[in-house]
């Protein structure tokens, strides 16, 4: 934290210098106008500008500008399996030199609406790997079997063998025959097998 205020001073400091730098070129570029011309008008003028132009440049030089890096880290625990929500997470400013262990999810939308695959703690970067599309189906839990083929329609049980979102392709063994088939997760947690 010490780093990162240090950082921010100093780069409060190079923003005012640089204002200062760009206010003394403006006002030296107006005593040259002033001695062209005799209408006093334009060097105010010249000086609104000369203001305007440092303050956008102290607006502008701020804590992302300066190199820094802003990621979503949650506010509160996650653990594996909840739902991430838009209020568990803020941004948080790391130096440009951050070295994080793993590659770092950097846009909070990407996290929202998805599931945490393991504990996410409080203030922490969050590892790509970290986060999932919420499972509709679990590995090993009784679910709907639906085959649909020109018109038929069968319905029967099965047992996932592995764990599926939303579109995804699983394997689910049918408890009737004990075969394996492949079927695609529907929105209401049933997986379909068949053409449509």
């Amino acid at each position: 934290m010490r780093r990162l205020s240090a950082s921010i001073r100093q780069t409060r400091q190079d923003a005012r210098a640089a204002g200062r730098v760009l206010r003394r070129r403006t006002l030296s570029a107006e005593s040259r106008t002033q001695k062209s011309t005799t209408d006093m008008g334009k060097t105010s003028f010249h000086r609104r500008i000369a203001g305007a132009l440092a303050g956008l440049v102290l607006a502008c030089v701020g804590p992302v500008a300066a190199g820094e890096l802003m990621l979503p880290v949650p506010t509160v625990t996650i653990y594996a399996g909840d739902i991430i929500k838009e209020s568990m997470l803020r941004l948080q400013a790391y130096p440009e030199t951050f070295k994080a262990r793993a590659a770092v999810i950097d846009a909070p939308l990407a996290m929202v609406g998805r599931s945490a695959r393991r504990m996410l703690l409080p203030g922490e970067p969050v590892p790509v790997n970290a986060v999932d599309d919420p499972r509709l189906v679990s590995r090993g839990a009784p679910t709907q079997i639906v085959f649909e083929e020109n018109g038929l329609f069968i319905t029967t049980v099965g047992s996932p063998l592995q764990n599926g979102g939303l579109g995804e392709l699983i394997r689910i063994r049918n408890s009737d025959t004990g075969r394996i088939i492949l079927g695609t997760v529907m929105a209401d947690g049933r997986v379909r097998t068949g053409d449509r």
